[in-house]
């Protein structure tokens, strides 16, 4: 069962890395009004790390308690953890997609992504 804790601790942090990538480097990143600056930034690439961060949040609460569920159900503990990694190699590759602007990528990986939470859930009814 370690390996679906990594994966949730993972796919929490997934947000945070994709914040830093926004901010990075910037010069002008006001830390009084993070929000605000994101929202108001004139690069394309952050903006697209800034909507990157808020869909990594969006799919951790689907994954994280289909996760919880599938592990409470006692589902196939093999399964579980190949949908936690197609989860987290998705999400991963879904970040590289949005930021660099490769938008079919970004959606094929995010289905991918999204089929895998919902195969926990599977697991957990079959279970």
């Amino acid at each position: 069962m370690q390996w679906p804790a990594c994966a949730l601790i993972t796919a929490a942090l997934l947000p945070i890395v994709a914040a830093g990538v926004q901010k990075w480097g910037a010069q002008d990143y006001d830390n009084h009004r993070p929000r605000s600056w994101g929202q108001q930034t004139s690069d394309p690439r952050r903006q697209r790390a800034l909507a990157a961060q808020a869909n990594s949040w969006e799919a951790l609460a689907v994954f994280a308690p289909a996760l919880l569920y599938a592990l409470h159900q006692q589902a196939d503990p093999l399964w579980v953890d190949r949908l936690c990694a197609l989860f987290i190699v998705a999400r991963v590759l879904y970040l590289w997609a949005y930021v660099s602007d490769r938008a079919s990528l970004r959606t094929g990986v995010w289905l991918l992504g999204f089929g895998a939470s919902m195969g926990l859930l599977g697991l957990s009814v079959q279970a």
